[in-house]
């Protein structure tokens, strides 16, 4: 679930003979960034401090207002390629970059758990997340006949292999506390034709289970992926799928993953959906929309489209109602695919990250 923003959580620090070093490392971790903690390294003659107060720490920093994380539950990696691209950068002496490109690493972006085993990635995710009190945030990506063999083709080989895997990514998670955004372009594709008809019915019911199992999970929410408004412009054409995909039993649906379009142009066409589905909630990828989309050929805009910025910071203090959250859930400076020079899909790319960043108003 999501908890309260500038939550802080205090723990009993014991008493120390070495105090007076003690009270100088937690005033020296609370100015630290995040990102830094794991290269720290007290060689004072003390021990240094315990888990539980790295962890209070942390997170009292964030609460007293750290602009990446204001108003946000999410939890942060502190291994994200970002992070390490940071620290790269800083050994190398570049530190404007680097300083550039924690308007990345210091906020939190959702993960993919790729292949045949996610259990490694969401279990150290949700372990993290639960120390800090934040909910980890994830993008089942693994449907049969994903991305209709584009750059992100892929995926379970059939039902029966999705079954399973969905079964082992829900049972992961356990009792943590999780956002889902389930199977980005699935319905969409439907839609507009690029999944051919055979596989359509298969699809919508594999699609309604996996919103089912993970929400037998206690503290799991999830939205169900319906595009962009610059994909399918006519929203009404996705109620039906998104009807027989099970959307009614999800938390909501998610708009604009891995795209550019502007949050207003994005609730507004999310509000249209909305009213079409009952009133379902839905949550906006803003991970690089901060300039908007890119002018000129929509079919080339979608890919590495040079210009662009990131967008609002993750957040829960939306500001709309219908709006339950902006995330990252494309991971920013990791490449659309093999497209104006990008490495292949998914890949980390460090130049165009740092394009992001520099060009970033928040």
């Amino acid at each position: 679930m999501f908890r309260p923003t500038g939550t802080r959580i205090r723990t009993h620090t014991r008493t120390h003979t070495c105090a007076h070093t003690r009270a100088r490392t937690r005033t020296l971790l609370a100015l630290a960034a995040f990102a830094a903690l794991s290269s720290l390294g007290l060689t004072t003659g003390c021990s240094s401090p315990s888990e539980a107060d790295r962890t209070a720490l942390v997170r009292e920093t964030r609460a007293q207002g750290s602009p990446a994380t204001a108003g946000s539950p999410f939890w942060i990696d502190p291994a994200s390629p970002a992070a390490q691209q940071v620290r790269a950068w800083e050994r190398e002496g570049r530190g404007n970059d680097a300083r550039l490109l924690r308007r990345i690493a210091d906020r939190p972006v959702a993960l993919w758990p790729a292949g045949d085993h996610p259990e490694p990635k969401i279990r150290e995710a949700t372990v993290a997340a639960a120390r800090e009190g934040r909910t980890a945030v994830f993008v089942a990506y693994d449907i049969p006949h994903r991305d209709c063999g584009q750059h992100s083709a892929g995926g379970a080989p059939d039902a029966t292999a999705y079954r399973d895997w969905i079964e082992r990514f829900a049972r992961t998670i356990g009792d943590s506390d999780a956002l889902v955004v389930l199977e980005p372009d699935a319905v969409a594709h439907i839609v507009d034709g690029c999944t051919p008809a055979q596989y359509h019915a298969e699809r919508e019911q594999l699609l309604s289970e996996a919103i089912v199992r993970l929400k037998r999970q206690p503290h799991t929410k999830v939205y169900l992926d319906a595009g962009n408004p610059a994909w399918i412009e006519e929203p009404q054409k996705l109620v039906e799928p998104l009807g027989r995909a099970g959307v009614a039993n999800a938390d909501g649906f998610a708009l604009n993953v891995s795209n550019f379009q502007t949050d207003d142009t994005t609730k507004q066409y999310g509000r249209i959906l909305s009213k079409a589905l009952g009133g379902k909630h839905f949550v906006v990828d803003t991970s690089r929309n901060g300039n908007g989309p890119l002018r000129g050929d929509r079919s080339q805009a979608w890919c590495n489209p040079p210009g662009r910025a990131l967008g609002a910071p993750p957040t829960t203090d939306t500001g709309d109602p219908l709006v339950d959250a902006y995330l990252w859930i494309k991971r920013p400076g990791e490449s659309d695919g093999q497209c104006r020079g990008g490495p292949a899909a998914g890949r980390w790319w460090a130049d165009y990250a740092l394009g992001l960043a520099r060009n970033s108003k928040a």
